[in-house]
């Protein structure tokens, strides 16, 4: 059987399929679910288009990770080929730990980050491929001499973000978040081990550090966008605490397990005791059981799961302060008597926090510009743009969220 396939992909057109085990690990179930897992959660509630998701992302990231192994090799930089290969591997199941709806429920269904449960799934794909993963694990974990193959994979300048921003800025239509990846790419070198990029590839870098924050504000944390999040998270939290309480009828086998049992016994066990039912889970168990949740006789899952079905969202107000503690204590009062809900449900209808960002943090793994003399630089000291900390500096915004029939103004 022919494994090196050619996939038509929208944004980079023609993609392959470099290596037969390449082809077998798309071929498994495990990997087939990222059909089934939205890149962006709910944004589509804002961008209609952005209804890509995790399993297109991986094949893009494959193939940006083709093209700068490809551009390394040929500044003489050696990557045999099982390396090469490896880190295809890596970067190909870099998103396999994710759970529904990407990173909006992130630590709701399961209280641990995704890549603890891409991990436990790689090694039990090792197990099945006779350990052929082995290198790919190793350079997942950066446990591999070439540190320039794990910064391929994860780093401020990886082919991960290469990927996410210039596919989430096609299919949003946010045109802010296009990136010069091609020539990203070809700038790429290594100096003493490291990922770094030459010196004239400086602008392009600042442009995708520009990028990634407009990105941010506009698609990744929008307000509307934001809200949607926030209800969903309600939504699972309290179907979570009604389902220890006796009081949730089952739903699909695989959300189950997870809503059924305490967070703290789930910490307890070993991320592979529970793939089994992680790896049958993806929006579609969430969303069908939400539409049955809008008849449910608990008020907050029914009024929570009705609004987000028919995207009644609640209205968010950004502040560059924190919110008058009294206008949150009105708010919840508000909720409380116009809902008829006691005051510890109230937290479900009026949520205060803040969200940050950082387009670059150059005090963590930096992005290191070359020079012709050999030296290395910080971007953050080479970069005029980040000298003036327009691009170091987090960015901290805090939020309020609540119904729209209880506004302060009414």
């Amino acid at each position: 059987m022919n494994k090196r396939k050619i996939v038509n992909d929208p944004v980079y057109g023609f993609v392959s399929i470099p290596y037969d085990i390449i082809f077998d690990l798309i071929e498994h179930p495990w990997f087939q679910r990222l059909r089934r897992i939205r890149q962006l959660g709910l944004t589509d509630y804002v961008y209609p288009g952005a209804l890509h998701t995790r399993f297109s992302h991986a094949l893009g990231a494959l193939h940006l990770t083709l093209q700068a192994i490809s551009v390394l090799r040929s500044k003489g930089h050696e990557i045999d080929e099982e390396e090469a290969k490896a880190v295809c591997i890596a970067i190909l199941l870099h998103d396999i730990g994710h759970g529904p709806f990407s990173h909006t429920l992130e630590n709701t269904i399961l209280p641990f980050h995704h890549e603890r449960i891409s991990l436990a799934i790689m090694n039990a794909l090792n197990e099945a491929f006779d350990g052929r993963l082995s290198l790919a694990i190793r350079i997942f974990k950066d446990e591999y001499e070439k540190a320039f193959l794990h910064q391929l994979i994860s780093s401020q300048l990886d082919m991960d973000r290469m990927d996410y921003l210039n596919r989430d800025s096609f299919f949003t239509g946010v045109y802010e978040g296009v990136i010069g990846y091609d020539r990203i790419i070809k700038m790429l070198e290594v100096r003493d081990g490291q990922l770094v990029v030459e010196a004239k590839g400086i602008y392009s870098i600042e442009k995708f550090l520009i990028a990634r924050r407009l990105m941010y504000w506009q698609v990744y944390l929008h307000k509307t966008v934001l809200s949607a999040e926030i209800m969903l998270r309600h939504v699972v939290q309290r179907a979570h605490q009604l389902a220890l309480a006796g009081r949730l009828m089952p739903g699909s086998p695989a959300l189950d397990y997870f809503l059924f049992t305490r967070h703290d016994d789930l910490a307890k066990q070993k991320a592979a005791h529970i793939l089994e039912p992680f790896t049958q889970l993806d929006d579609n168990d969430i969303m069908a059981a939400i539409k049955i949740w809008r008849r449910h006789d608990d008020p907050v899952l029914r009024l929570l799961s009705g609004r987000l079905i028919d995207r009644k969202l609640f209205k968010l107000e950004f502040s560059n302060k924190p919110f008058d503690p009294q206008m949150i204590e009105d708010l919840r009062k508000k909720a409380m008597e116009l809902f008829s809900i006691p005051g510890n449900e109230a937290d479900c209808f009026v949520t205060a926090d803040s969200t940050s960002n950082h387009a670059y943090k150059p005090e963590s793994e930096q992005i290191g510009i070359c020079y012709k003399d050999g030296s290395v630089k910080n971007i953050a000291r080479a970069s005029e743009q980040l000298n003036m900390g327009v691009l170091s500096q987090a960015m901290v915004k805090y939020y309020l969220c609540y119904p729209k029939e209880i506004s302060p103004n009414q």
